[in-house]
């Protein structure tokens, strides 16, 4: 599977470094990385090596100690106000945890990604107006859930609810997308669907995204390009279609110990 990718690169990171707990904690070391245009990047690594901190340096929610970040060719560091806003209505975020209205309507929760392009609050599905209403449909049926468009959001299952979330992203209308861990709590066939959803988008919309995940069948079936963190460091970064196997893969989450040494290996699911 693989998307058409542009050559012009729209997440450009240099030598990021990143700490925590007055220095003592380093969540990013010397990172380095750029993404073209229509790629989906999947980012694996154990938990804590610096997956999700890395994410939310790529739209302004963390700053570097050092390095330096660009977005849509905007150096991301120091942005604040109405340029940040700007950034962020162009990039969308996916969460684990959804971050969705459940007393809210399927439509109406998708329709709330549309706020960066109106002016004023909106109350209800009516106030919108219809070609936004009729755009809002579409994402649904797009991910499968045109018929729940009425239905209250927290009657819906977990993978029903991640997709509302990710029409609600597409809504926004972003050229790029950070999805982190957007499959963590959801079984192996929605999961699948979900992915599905995001490798779409590449190549549907030249939607460029980047996406932390522990799945590894997941990760080698759905992305162009594969990042590995170990630690806060970069320790693989290679194209999926270049013949990257399991086993190279699953040195990523090879442990060390406090001289360097390998220790014992993690082995997240195949089927989780």
């Amino acid at each position: 599977m693989e998307a058409t990718l542009n050559s012009r690169l729209v997440v450009e990171v240099k030598s990021v470094t990143k700490t925590f707990d007055n220095r003592r904690v380093t969540a990013l070391n010397d990172v380095s990385f750029s993404v073209p245009e229509g790629q989906l990047a999947v980012i694996i690594g154990l938990s804590g090596s610096g997956k999700s901190t890395l994410l939310r340096h790529l739209n302004g929610m963390h700053q570097p100690d050092a390095g330096n970040v660009r977005v849509l060719g905007t150096e991301v560091v120091g942005l604040s106000g109405g340029a940040l806003r700007e950034l962020r209505r162009n990039v969308g975020f996916v969460f684990q945890s959804f971050n969705i209205v459940g007393r809210m309507t399927c439509l109406e929760n998708v329709l709330t990604g549309a706020l960066g392009r109106l002016r004023g609050p909106r109350y209800g599905v009516l106030s919108y107006p219809k070609s936004l209403r009729r755009e809002a449909l579409e994402q649904l049926d797009r991910v499968g859930l045109g018929d729940r468009a009425f239905q209250r959001t927290d009657t819906l299952s977990g993978g029903q609810q991640q997709r509302v979330a990710i029409a609600r992203t597409l809504m926004q209308k972003p050229k790029v997308v950070l999805a982190d861990e957007p499959v963590a709590s959801l079984d192996p066939e929605i999961s699948g669907q979900v992915m599905d959803v995001l490798f779409r988008s590449c190549v549907e919309d030249s939607i460029t995204v980047l996406c932390s995940l522990h799945q590894v069948d997941l990760a080698l079936g759905w992305a162009n390009r594969l990042i590995g963190l170990r630690d806060g460091e970069v320790v693989l970064d290679s194209p999926v279609d270049t013949g990257i196997d399991e086993s190279t893969v699953m040195e990523v989450y090879r442990r060390l110990d406090p001289t360097g040494q390998k220790t014992e290996e993690y082995r997240p699911s195949m089927a989780s």
